[in-house]
């Protein structure tokens, strides 16, 4: 068992097992609902033919004979709660009854077999005063499926007749009764309410004067229910135009908002398309800004500067940083430094050379890196190879041809071509310091090839001095072309005689290593300035053609 609010398990109390007839009677008649008294009313609770039909065989009825039936029961032994029950509802289902007479105890249902029914018989069970029965003199017990079922047929009585479902715990019923007391109480305070009221009705009876004022105020209620009532007319046909009025405006709202989504869609096409435009646009001008900065940045680069860095250290003059020049120990500089460093310089002659678009006049530069030459041409014309050398000049290159190929030269006085008579080469390296005797024989050699290199670099200043003289003419448009101002004269930064530059010999006989030293610095930075007049020659004629 569970009970039917909390679902709690319960334990039932011992006196529900054996239960007499009566108690059971008891507490299902008890649980009744009491029929309050009504009013006496025309309708009857039935039809009439079913009461003519009651009065017709009442009338016509025998005296009742009774007899008392026990069902069977279902395991061979009756349950005496259900028994009893079953045989008190169906006596009192009988409206010609008026009372029952139970027994002591209840019969013990027959056993099969004859001694056994014969021992049944003979034998009954006595009550206590308590109300239980008894065991039987040989001990038995109703079955416990027996105790369960009348049980259960017993709270299924008491929930049938009750608005409570049974059974219920401790808890549960003490809080159902706290419930029905406020009920109670709730009803009482609601019943002693109407009797205060039916009281102060019957106490006080209206007079004339209050009926005369009572209608008064009926008619003025009435009439104030009449106008407000053509005033809710008249409300509501106001309400109905604005409704009208309203659900155009909606329309218009609608067809504002239709038009208004049709305009941010064009406005955001138009900006997704002018984004795009800007972009291309910002594109452009980033590219333009960078190629604008690189063709700057490669306008203002000085390839001749990258290639041939001419610069000092200490004492001695560099070319890409190899030192030309010889001092005593610690300071002194290796052959092969020095065959590289003269190597470099005579690349950067030729190459000046080429691009001022000359060409040296009775010699021409090989430059072939440490083992470089010069080639010296000797004319029939020539009374000597010196006297050629120091009267030479150097003229543009009318054929456009370059000073690395062999070509004859033109002659300063007649124009006329003429055929190398001899082909000398000058070395401009050295093998090293060799004995006494060898080492003057291999100095003379490069003393001839350095001598020559110091022409060379003189006939480019005179060339760079001539076409510096005829362009500050060309500018300042001046008549006279035998004198130049001072001011526009262009010239190396130390003079060059012979084989000496700034008065100091370039040759290695009969020289110190300090004064060797001073003149091949000072050859190379009149290399240095013929380098820079190629390169502004070139920017020149870059920004004409642009």
């Amino acid at each position: 068992m569970n009970c039917q609010k909390c679902r709690t398990p319960l334990k039932l109390d011992s006196s529900l097992q054996d239960l007499h007839p009566s108690a059971a009677e008891l507490l299902t008649g008890s649980s009744g609902h009491a029929v309050e008294p009504t009013t006496a009313t025309s309708r009857t609770p039935f039809p009439q033919d079913r009461k003519d039909l009651y009065d017709k065989v009442s009338q016509d009825a025998s005296p009742p004979t009774f007899k008392r039936v026990i069902p069977p029961a279902r395991h061979g032994i009756s349950s005496q709660p259900a028994m009893a029950a079953a045989t008190k509802a169906g006596l009192k289902d009988n409206p010609a009854m008026s009372f029952v007479m139970l027994t002591d105890s209840q019969v013990v249902s027959p056993q099969a077999g004859g001694k056994g029914n014969a021992k049944s018989q003979s034998k009954s069970r006595h009550q206590k005063p308590n109300g239980t029965a008894e065991e039987t003199p040989d001990g038995e017990k109703p079955k416990l499926s027996q105790q369960i079922e009348s049980t259960t047929r017993l709270f299924e009585i008491l929930s049938a007749r009750s608005d409570i479902d049974h059974p219920i715990c401790t808890e549960c019923t003490d809080l159902l009764l706290s419930q029905l007391q406020s009920r109670l109480s709730s009803a009482t305070k609601e019943r002693d309410t109407y009797i205060s009221f039916l009281k102060s009705l019957n106490t006080t009876t209206p007079t004339s004067a209050d009926l005369t004022k009572a209608q008064k105020s009926l008619a003025e209620a009435r009439t104030a229910d009449a106008k407000a009532f053509s005033d809710l007319l008249a409300l509501e046909k106001e309400k109905a135009a604005l409704d009208a009025e309203i659900a155009s405006l909606e329309a218009e709202s609608l067809a504002l908002d239709a038009e208004e989504q049709d305009f941010w869609r064009s406005r955001n096409a138009f900006a997704l398309t002018l984004s795009e435009f800007q972009n291309e646009r910002d594109a452009l001008s980033a590219a333009y800004d960078h190629d604008a900065q690189q063709l700057e940045r490669l306008q203002r680069t000085n390839v001749y500067n990258d290639c041939f860095c001419i610069s000092h250290d200490g004492h001695f003059g560099t070319i890409n940083g190899l030192r030309l020049g010889r001092l005593p120990p610690p300071q002194n500089v290796d052959w092969p430094e020095i065959n590289a460093a003269l190597g470099t310089a005579a690349l950067l002659l030729a190459t000046v050379a080429q691009k001022l678009d000359v060409e040296f006049q009775g010699m021409r530069i090989k430059p072939m890196g440490s083992t470089s030459r010069i080639e010296k041409f000797e004319y029939a014309g020539s009374s000597s190879s010196s006297q050629s050398s120091s009267t030479a000049t150097i003229t543009p290159n009318a054929t456009a041809r370059s000073s690395k190929n062999v070509s004859p030269s033109q002659s300063a006085t007649t124009g006329q071509q003429q055929q190398p008579k001899a082909i000398t080469n000058l070395d401009l390296f050295s093998s090293g310091d060799l004995p006494l005797g060898a080492n003057r024989i291999i100095h003379r050699r490069l003393d001839a090839g350095l001598v020559a290199f110091l022409d060379c670099i003189r006939q480019l200043g005179e060339y760079v001095e001539m076409t510096a003289a005829e362009q500050h003419q060309q500018q300042h448009k001046s008549p006279s072309k035998s004198k130049v101002p001072s001011a526009g004269i262009v010239k190396l930064p130390y003079p060059i005689d012979r084989d000496k530059v700034y008065g100091v010999s370039i040759k290695l006989a009969g020289n110190t290593d300090e004064g060797w030293t001073r003149a091949c610095k000072y050859a190379l930075t009149c290399c240095k300035f013929l380098l820079a007049h190629a390169s502004n020659v070139g920017s020149v004629r870059a920004r004409e053609g642009s």
